[in-house]
C-alpha cells in the first residue's frame, strides 16, 4: 500500500509503456511539448470534460471522475465512467437506488482510429482497479472511444491485463524513486513523439555520458 503522498499520476503509465525515457522527462524533469497528435488528443477530452454529468437512456453517465489507488500507488481520473443498472430477478425483493445496484464501467477517449494499443488497454484497466477499490465492485470491461472512427473497443479485463498493470505500476514507481531520466535510444517511434526535439534521440543515442568523458580526462591528466 502506498501513501497519499507516494501517489503518482495515472496517466504516467501510457507514457512509461511507450517509452521509459518520455515518463521521466515528464514526470521527473517536468519538461513536455505539445504537437499536431497531443493537440488533437487534448481536444477530445476538453469536449468530454466540459460535459456535466448526465442520465441518459437508462445509463448513469459521470464525466472527468476522480480517480485512486493506493494499492498500485496512483491517481487522477477517468474521461466517462457509465454506470449500468444491473438486472434484478423478478422475484427478488426490491432494492433502495444504492451504488451496489449500478455497473461501472469506464470509457477512455482516445484520438485516431480503432486499433489494440497495449499503453492504451493498460491504462484503462488501471482505471478499472482504481474504481473497484473505491466503490467495492468487480470490473469485468470498459471500453476506449476512439474519435476519428467514433468506435468503441472493448477491453476485458483478464488477469493478464491486470498483471501488466500491477507491473507498469511497480517499474513506474521504481523510475521515478530513482530519480534518472534513461538515455536516448532512436526507434521509429520517436518521429511522432511530441517530446523529440526535447529528448533529442538523434543526437543523444549512441553518445558517452558526459560523468565516463570527465572521469577519463582526470585520468588521463594524473
Amino acid at each position: 500500500m502506498y501513501s497519499e503522498e507516494e501517489l503518482l499520476p495515472l496517466s504516467g503509465l501510457q507514457h512509461l509503456l511507450f517509452c521509459e525515457r518520455r515518463a521521466a522527462l515528464v514526470l521527473i524533469e517536468q519538461q513536455w511539448e505539445e504537437n499536431l497528435f497531443t493537440a488533437e488528443g487534448d481536444n477530445l477530452h476538453d469536449k468530454v470534460d466540459k460535459v456535466a454529468s448526465e442520465f441518459s437512456g437508462g445509463i448513469r453517465i459521470a464525466h472527468s471522475l476522480p480517480l485512486r489507488s493506493l494499492k498500485l500507488g496512483l491517481v487522477g481520473k477517468a474521461d466517462v465512467v457509465e454506470f449500468h443498472k444491473k438486472k434484478q430477478n423478478e422475484n427478488s425483493p426490491k432494492l433502495p437506488d444504492t451504488p451496489n445496484i449500478w455497473q461501472p464501467i469506464p470509457i477512455e477517449y482516445k484520438r485516431g482510429k480503432l486499433r489494440h494499443e497495449e499503453g492504451y488497454e493498460i491504462q484503462l484497466c488501471a482505471q478499472a482497479i482504481c474504481i473497484e477499490e473505491m466503490l467495492g465492485v468487480p470490473i469485468l470491461y470498459g471500453a476506449i472511444y476512439f474519435g476519428r472512427d467514433r468506435r468503441r473497443l472493448e477491453v476485458c479485463f483478464n488477469n493478464k491485463l491486470r498483471s501488466q498493470v500491477i507491473t507498469a505500476s511497480l517499474r513506474l514507481h521504481e523510475l521515478i524513486n530513482k530519480g534518472i531520466t534513461p538515455p536516448a535510444i532512436l526507434l521509429p517511434k520517436c518521429k511522432g513523439c511530441s517530446m523529440f526535439d526535447i529528448c533529442l534521440p538523434s543526437t543523444m543515442t549512441g553518445k558517452k555520458s558526459v560523468r565516463k568523458y570527465l572521469d577519463q580526462s582526470i585520468k588521463a591528466v594524473e
